[in-house]
């Protein structure tokens, strides 16, 4: 990939200019994500949803709650997909490093979460959807900023239709063993604050435990342009741990080892995010990157949305045993990335390079 001094003087202006910009804006996304993922369902619990219907409502959002949330959720769903596909562009546009600028978008989770802590102490659960929907209007001022991205200027170096991602087992492997790794996260994202509330742990303290896992996120993140194992070896540690982390989570350790516990997000989450990325740009011509990320998206989606749902229904007879299906999900994103490591360590397509 192009490093940065090798960029003339005035591609670095820009280059700089557009990762301010996509550094905002992924705050925007992800500090909204602060307060909705920990809180949502807390929303839905204070409005009369109860959790078999949770592990639903909070993948598709309308269900039962209000028929605007079906268009919410259908714009709200590829966005975070789409962000990354333009942020790989810039990495293969400009020689970025995708870690440091997503590291920002975790930072603005934590402050978001925070923020969702102190609301929930002292607003009425049933407003809580008012301080989510102020942070999406800001983020949509924010997107106004973003600046087009031209195609790299060394080409590709073969040349075919997004359709063809789909007949390379290389890339299957990627996308299920990431969907599969992220979507263990489900029963985290839906149940956690309900669990911890429920436990008698306060707004502000569900949000410190929420933010403990964003702050070693963003340590992975900022790291990552370190790291010198293979893509394929770090998506598999950081299944490993997932499944550490969810077989700990099902037994309910007290606060003092959950907070330990939740350190692991970084590995669970970031470093998948990171071995995933630097994966799809070097497998994916930058000319299809966003047809790319919209596959991993839909085989994120289904595989979340079905592990959401199925996570309703067992959690609301098993409780933290859910945990056990999840850390099943992780050990099998390890298995399928630990099987297809060495066909991709040798089938490099570097969208900035070409090899």
């Amino acid at each position: 990939m192009t490093s940065e001094s090798q960029i003339p003087i005035a591609s670095q202006a820009a280059s700089r200019r557009f990762a301010a910009r996509l550094a905002l804006f992924y705050g925007a996304v992800f500090g909204l994500m602060g307060p909705h993922l920990p809180f949502f369902p807390v929303w839905l619990k204070a409005v009369g949803i109860d959790a078999s219907w949770i592990g639903i409502i909070t993948q598709h959002q309308a269900l039962l709650v209000f028929a605007a949330f079906v268009a919410t959720a259908c714009m709200w769903t590829p966005m975070v997909p789409l962000t990354d596909a333009y942020a790989l562009r810039g990495v293969a546009r400009y020689g970025l490093n995708y870690g440091r600028l997503r590291l920002w978008g975790s930072a603005a989770f934590v402050v978001g979460a925070l923020a969702g802590g102190l609301a929930v102490d002292v607003i009425a659960a049933p407003h809580l959807i008012w301080v989510i929907a102020a942070i999406a209007g800001l983020g949509a001022v924010i997107s106004l900023g973003l600046q087009p991205v031209g195609s790299p200027k060394t080409a590709p170096a073969t040349l075919h239709g997004g359709s063809g991602l789909l007949r390379e087992p290389g890339f299957l492997a990627i996308i299920v063993a990431a969907a599969l790794i992220q979507g263990s996260h489900a029963a985290y994202y839906t149940f956690a604050s309900i669990t911890w509330q429920v436990a008698g742990l306060g707004g502000l303290t569900i949000a410190g435990l929420w933010s403990l896992g964003v702050l070693a996120e963003i340590v992975v993140f900022a790291l990552s342009p370190r790291f010198t194992l293979s893509p394929a070896v770090l998506v598999v540690i950081a299944a490993l741990s997932a499944v550490a982390r969810w077989s700990i989570t099902a037994l309910e350790p007290p606060v003092a080892v959950l907070a330990i516990v939740q350190l692991a997000h970084g590995l669970s989450f970031g470093l998948t995010q990171v071995g995933t990325m630097m994966l799809l740009v070097r497998h994916v011509p930058v000319h299809v990157t966003a047809r790319g990320q919209g596959y991993l998206a839909a085989c994120s989606g289904i595989i979340a949305s079905s592990a959401s749902v199925l996570s309703g229904a067992i959690y609301a007879r098993y409780g933290q045993g859910v945990y056990y299906l999840m850390a099943a999900m992780a050990l099998s994103g390890a298995v399928v990335m630990w099987l297809a490591r060495h066909r991709l360590a040798h089938q490099p397509h570097s969208a900035a390079s070409g090899g």
